[in-house]
């Protein structure tokens, strides 16, 4: 494909994205908000015991949002949720993630240390991205790691070792993150890392990330 082929262009995704994800104010006004303070602090998603809300939470928000062609599932099973898809660089994309909506009200976190992923990988470096307010393309707080292809690993994200982005530029300004208003997670693979470099262990194509837990540490 040459720099000026594009691939076309998924719109009916684009739009179940914008609705899925609060992205239309005035859809966003006629939809019912859930409530969410019952999750529990120390274990916050436990796919190991999959029900209806946590797939109600969770989601594909993939580079369709710009342009791109990428396409990514979030689907739980019995014992784990699975993060998977093909991720492509094509019409300047290059990114696929699951995110949670904007959870109602915020977590509040503050008495922990950071975040903690157990995870099985297929070898790609994936990001972790957290928010602490409720703009959907706003400022977050990500974290890069490594997997190791088809083995169990245990990922602690300090809160503290979190950086400022927006679209992947780290943000010099920006104030320290806030864990105790939480508003929202999500995990990502990208062809870029931070500021313009690109993502030294990515590779365009299918991709797979299982997930037992997401819980947090002190």
């Amino acid at each position: 494909m040459t720099k000026e082929e594009r691939i076309g262009w998924d719109f009916p995704r684009f739009f179940k994205t914008l609705v899925d994800f609060d992205i239309i104010p005035f859809l966003s006004c006629l939809r019912k908000k859930k409530d969410y303070s019952n999750l529990n602090r120390d274990t916050l998603f436990d796919f190991t015991n999959p029900s209806i809300e946590l797939q109600e939470i969770w989601g594909p928000l993939d580079d369709v949002v710009m342009g791109g062609v990428s396409k990514s599932q979030f689907l739980l099973t019995d014992n784990a949720a699975f993060f998977t898809g093909e991720v492509s660089t094509a019409n300047s994309g290059g990114f696929a993630s699951a995110r949670t909506c904007n959870l109602n009200p915020p977590l509040d976190l503050s008495g922990f240390t950071g975040i903690r992923l157990q995870i099985k990988g297929d070898g790609n470096r994936y990001k972790f991205i957290i928010r602490d307010q409720d703009k959907w393309d706003g400022l977050g707080y990500c974290y890069s790691f490594s997997t190791i292809d088809n083995s169990w690993i245990t990922i602690d994200i300090p809160f503290a070792q979190m950086i400022p982005v927006f679209r992947a530029k780290t943000v010099s300004d920006a104030t320290p993150f806030n864990s105790a208003k939480v508003s929202s997670l999500q995990l990502m693979l990208s062809k870029f890392e931070y500021d313009g470099a690109l993502n030294p262990e990515f590779t365009a194509g299918r991709f797979s990330l299982e997930i037992r837990t997401i819980s947090t540490y002190t």
